[in-house]
């Protein structure tokens, strides 16, 4: 094995002499990638540099998946600063065999369904068959494989991430990977001792190359024959094993040419890394003790090419737990931007890549706080520590795609609280949400109008945001008729003295206070005082916490209702 391999811990091991921003880092490296390649006279001045990441089409293409995206579009958008001509190209592994039924899968509107509610019949037909090969279950696209990557490009699309999406599948066909393959073939032996170090069962008889039967179409692992003359391989369709469960092979023999299957992951993801001139590729910690040194290994010693820089990163939770699309557990990115602006989620993937850190749709409220503040640091219009300004000012250009000429008009912009815009949203009326805003200071009297627009459309996010989590901003404020109710002398005497209170003007834990102390000097129960609050301004038994609620309302319309006025 070559002694110049190296770890794909690029950040972990970068010492002290750290950038404000990691895409920093790993550009510094690609760079010294260019420069050597260039000085050996492999690499020609104009040859772009390629950016890649790639997932297999099993399941969903949730938010967890995009973080290969996005940690290779920061690394490009610095090369291009750099003045670096950069292509990010995203592969789709969609010449993999189906190997388990999925339990969840989502339709191009990012709606989340079961298996029960498509065409499950296309899919457990074809256990073995690749993805592209597999009629789509909804019936919209070319192949479960098409399906799967038209959301993967939606996702970047909706992220303004520009990808260069490459079907595996048609890579083989179009014979982009055949002298890779063909090379390997020709070296199964050096393959073979490669491989060997890595996994189990690799025998005299192993051949790095899985063909499709033409008679069933299945992954066929049965190499009988090869024939490098003619480009062609002779196979049997045998059984194969697919974690707990065997898919039968069909017993077919036949002949298949090198553009009529696949090599086994361990030899294409170097294969693609050859054919794609890939420079750089980032990818989650579970290949970084797996699949990357085999990889290395394979490029090194097998396909004689250098490997990409790598790069590994952390992988983060939803809401606490793992992802997984058979347990539901997913989100789509969709989902996400009907919640929050796409700078916000850009800007939770321009966080350290070596940190574990966790997406909570719970509290979702203060990843926007935290955005609200970077923003704001940005501009100098907080407090910062000297590290919290360096990131701010060399990663908010990047994450919210614009050059530093751009940004001076953003200083305009109006950032609406997302828990205060949670509660706009407790109303429909789009002129009492910028009522209430303004009068809340929200809102200057010279905001401009693409200012207020995009304030307001937080409104909608933040509402769907209570909604999906049946928050405590999960109501419908009763604005426009007062709620029919029925209350008691002392009852009433005791909303008086709340309204007066208010109208003086508490804060939010002042009134909270006054709601328990004035519940007890009119001697009514406290949950029943609450209760007559929740029935006035909700019209039901129950509602967000009240008294930061009617802190947040407008105090004018609060009084009135407590005094059943209006």
């Amino acid at each position: 094995m070559s002694g110049d391999r190296e770890g794909p811990y690029t950040l972990q091991d970068d010492g002290d002499d750290r950038h404000a921003f990691w895409a920093d880092t790993v550009a510094d490296r690609v760079e010294e990638r260019i420069a050597r390649h260039r000085r050996a006279g492999t690499r020609d001045e104009d040859d772009p540099i390629v950016v890649k990441g790639g997932i297999s089409p099993s399941g969903v293409p949730h938010l967890g998946n995009v973080n290969e995206i996005m940690r290779g579009y920061y690394v490009a958008e610095v090369l291009r600063e750099r003045g670096h001509d950069v292509r990010q190209v995203f592969t789709a592994d969609d010449a993999d065999p189906l190997r388990k039924l999925p339990r969840t899968l989502a339709d191009l509107e990012g709606n989340l369904v079961d298996l029960g509610e498509v065409d499950a019949g296309a899919l457990g037909r074809n256990l073995g068959v690749p993805y592209t090969e597999i009629p789509d279950p909804f019936g919209c696209c070319g192949s479960y494989g098409e399906h799967f990557s038209n959301i993967i490009q939606q996702s970047a699309d909706a992220l303004d991430v520009p990808i260069e999406l490459h079907s595996t599948t048609e890579l083989y066909e179009s014979g982009r990977l055949e002298d890779a393959t063909r090379h390997v073939l020709a070296n199964r032996e050096r393959a073979r001792e490669v491989l060997s170090a890595y996994q189990d069962k690799v025998d005299d008889d192993y051949v790095p190359f899985n063909p499709r039967c033409s008679d069933c179409g299945k992954i066929t692992e049965t190499v009988t024959g090869i024939d490098l003359g003619e480009n062609t391989v002779d196979y049997r369709c045998t059984d194969m094993e697919a974690g707990d469960r065997t898919i039968e092979g069909c017993g077919h023999e036949g002949t298949a040419t090198l553009r009529e299957g696949k090599m086994p992951w361990r030899f294409e993801w170097p294969a693609q890394w050859q054919a794609l001139t890939v420079d750089f590729e980032p990818f989650g910690k579970d290949h970084a003790e797996g699949s990357w040194p085999s990889g290395e290994d394979v490029a090194r010693n097998v396909l004689a090419i250098e490997p990409p820089v790598p790069m590994v990163y952390e992988w983060f939770t939803l809401d606490g737990e793992p992802f997984s699309s058979s347990e539901g557990n997913v989100i789509l990115v969709s989902e996400v931007l009907e919640m929050l602006e796409p700078e916000v989620l850009r800007y939770f993937f321009a966080k350290d890549p070596t940190t574990a850190r966790d997406f909570s749709i719970e509290r979702l409220d203060q990843l926007v706080d935290e955005f609200d503040r970077f923003e704001a640091i940005y501009f100098g219009e907080v407090e910062a520590s000297e590290d919290e300004r360096a990131f701010a000012d060399r990663v908010y250009p990047l994450v919210v795609g614009k050059e530093e000429g751009e940004l001076e008009d953003r200083r305009e912009r109006i950032r609406l609280p997302y828990t205060f815009a949670a509660v706009l949203g407790m109303t429909d009326d789009p002129a009492l949400r910028e009522e209430i805003a303004r009068r809340e200071g929200h809102v200057p009297e010279d905001a401009l109008e693409w200012a207020i627009e995009e304030a307001l459309a937080r409104v909608e996010r933040a509402r769907t945001w209570a909604r999906e989590t049946g928050n405590e901003f999960d109501y419908e404020l009763k604005r426009t008729v007062l709620p029919d109710h029925e209350f008691d002398a002392d009852t009433e005497r005791a909303l008086e003295e709340l309204a007066d209170f208010i109208e003086a003007g508490h804060d939010a834990e002042a009134i909270q206070g006054e709601i328990y102390e004035t519940a007890k000097r009119h001697d009514i129960d406290v949950g029943d005082f609450f209760g007559a609050g929740y029935r006035l301004f909700f019209d039901d038994e129950q509602g967000p916490k009240l008294g930061p609620f009617l802190a947040k309302v407008d105090r004018e319309f609060v009084v009135a209702r407590l005094r059943r006025e209006r």
